[in-house]
């Protein structure tokens, strides 16, 4: 018999989840899916550690399950799933942990309740993320429940790194950069030793680029800057999100369009991007396909703000010693990596077209003086170990 780590990620309208056994050095992980359309029409997945789907379930439209519902059927899930294992610990992914949480904690009511104060600053992703944690310290109160923030690995970031010119007042109550997909770069900055050893103690830009994108300047295993700043709608355009943007446009939005706050959120969250671009898709995958010019020019502006965030972050550091790709786009888009590692021929980058072509783990030429990796992330991982650390601290 075997402990078992469960994680889990919850959104809007839906959740998703691996379960990690305990080993005596390892964590190894058995089972991981999600449930998703939780309010309209729920669809419930699962695979083993093979990619083998083990189970699967439709519900009508109509019958939502809610958070509430959906943490109930996975539970019942993995009371069948787990056999003679023993589940020990969850593990959350919490998108916002403020000044005041620099590292995972072993959450209590007390810490719900000041994380819950951290909505105003992470309104579309802080309610969901806690929703779960209420619903066990209810129904499983003394089952151990940690939570893993999303800006935790950003906190080690200079006064000059995080704080916009803003008078002191409104820099009190919090306005200032985070930084986020911290859990990504700590496990990137985890394993980049193994791969690079010089990358892992010198200066390293991680390119983080999925359907949410970003990218942090990492020195000596530790965040620097990051193109991601009071919220994650900041920095690089993304799937459906804007970007870094001119808060002078949300001015015009505000007094030439007459949009509300709502619309200028659904706007720059929802509607914006590569799928506000291209008109098209927010797929990367789609884009790159199409032979629409509208297609071809949303991927050469995500390509171009990389370029431009790239130097900036290489600023920073006062250099650049390697280049790491990671998450869905970047470890899966040939034709953007080939685009970012031209553009910063400037600083020292050869790409290797053969070796990118094969989605290699080095695709830098020999020759090349930054050394560019691509890395696959593991934010559960990341997770259940933290949350295997503090479970053995106590035991």
């Amino acid at each position: 018999m075997s402990n078992a780590i469960l994680v889990l990620n919850a959104g809007s309208s839906s959740i998703k989840f691996s379960v990690f056994l305990e080993a005596e050095k390892t964590l190894a992980l058995l089972l991981s899916g999600q449930l998703e359309g939780l309010y309209t029409a729920p669809k419930f997945k699962a695979k083993n550690v093979a990619g083998d789907l083990v189970a699967e379930q439709q519900w009508e439209p109509g019958e939502p399950l809610g958070h509430d519902g959906g943490i109930l059927y996975l539970a019942g899930f993995l009371r069948e799933q787990l056999g003679e294992h023993q589940l020990v610990a969850v593990g959350h992914r919490v998108v916002h942990g403020g000044i005041d949480y620099a590292a995972p904690v072993q959450i209590t009511t007390e810490i719900v309740s000041n994380l819950e104060r951290l909505i105003p600053l992470a309104p579309l992703h802080q309610p969901h993320n806690l929703k779960p944690i209420q619903i066990l310290l209810e129904k499983q109160a003394k089952l151990l429940q940690v939570a893993c923030f999303d800006t935790a690995f950003h906190c080690t970031q200079s006064a000059l790194a995080q704080t916009y010119a803003l008078p002191a007042e409104i820099t009190e109550r919090g306005v200032r950069r985070y930084g986020f997909h911290g859990l990504s770069y700590e496990y990137i900055a985890s394993v980049l030793p193994v791969y690079d050893m010089h990358a892992a103690r010198g200066r390293t830009v991680v390119l983080h680029l999925g359907n949410g994108a970003s990218m942090c300047a990492i020195q000596d295993g530790r965040s620097v800057a990051s193109t991601m700043g009071f919220t994650a709608v900041d920095g690089l355009p993304m799937g459906t999100r804007s970007g870094n943007l001119d808060p002078g446009v949300v001015l015009y939005l505000m007094d030439e369009l007459k949009m509300d706050t709502r619309a200028i959120e659904k706007l720059l969250y929802q509607q914006s991007g590569l799928l506000g671009v291209s008109g098209i898709s927010s797929d990367m995958r789609k884009l790159l396909d199409s032979d629409d010019p509208r297609a071809k020019f949303a991927v050469e502006l995500f390509a171009y703000r990389i370029g431009r965030e790239l130097g900036s972050l290489a600023a920073a550091m006062g250099g650049l010693d390697a280049l790491v790709f990671t998450a869905g786009i970047g470890e899966h888009a040939v034709a953007i990596r080939e685009k970012v590692c031209r553009a910063a021929a400037w600083l020292g980058v050869e790409i290797d077209l053969p070796a990118n072509a094969a989605n290699a783990q080095r695709i830098s030429a020999e020759t090349s003086r930054v050394p560019v990796w691509v890395i696959p992330t593991n934010e559960e991982l990341m997770i259940a170990r933290h949350t295997q650390a503090i479970l053995r601290r106590v035991r």
